[in-house]
């Protein structure tokens, strides 16, 4: 089978990567551009271990081809620090002690920014929803609901400073 040449923005670089068509999102990532916060669980979409955001929606990745990603913005859990400062989530999820094994919290921690990306105001019912295609067997969900909520809070505050 031939290649084709995938032009696609991945934590705000340009990359060109040359891909097979049967390749996956989560392949590119993974052994290609060498990002592996991205897991590979299932492998058949119904874990979330593989979530990433393109052009800010949540998507498994394990289930995009890697050809769909043409011309697409695609944030991976490495891509919402700036610099050595961790995304707003991301502190609020280590510091409420919503990360247990840590296999599935990089696809919940993308499931909850675009949730919040779109709803910066969200009720409880609405993080439950938005985070449940994430399976996770450590956390219960409490603490991940919670984290959601209170850097919900802090993001809003940040923005009426």
């Amino acid at each position: 089978m031939g290649e084709l040449l995938v032009k696609l923005h991945v934590n705000g670089e340009p990359y060109e990567v040359k891909v097979k068509p049967y390749w996956t999102l989560l392949h590119l990532l993974r052994n290609e551009l060498g990002l592996t916060g991205a897991k590979l669980g299932c492998g058949t979409g119904e874990c979330g271990a593989c979530t990433v955001l393109m052009d800010g929606k949540a998507v498994l990745s394990c289930l995009t081809l890697a050809a769909r990603a043409e011309g697409k913005k695609i944030t991976t859990i490495e891509g919402l620090a700036t610099g050595l400062e961790l995304h707003q989530l991301q502190e609020v999820f280590i510091k409420k002690g919503a990360i247990q094994c840590g296999f599935c919290m990089p696809g919940m921690i993308l499931s909850a920014k675009a949730l919040l990306d779109e709803n910066p105001n969200p009720t409880e019912e609405e993080v439950r929803r938005a985070i449940s295609g994430n399976l996770c067997r450590c956390s219960g969900y409490v603490k991940p609901v919670e984290a959601v909520m209170e850097a919900a809070g802090i993001i809003k505050e940040k923005k009426e400073l």
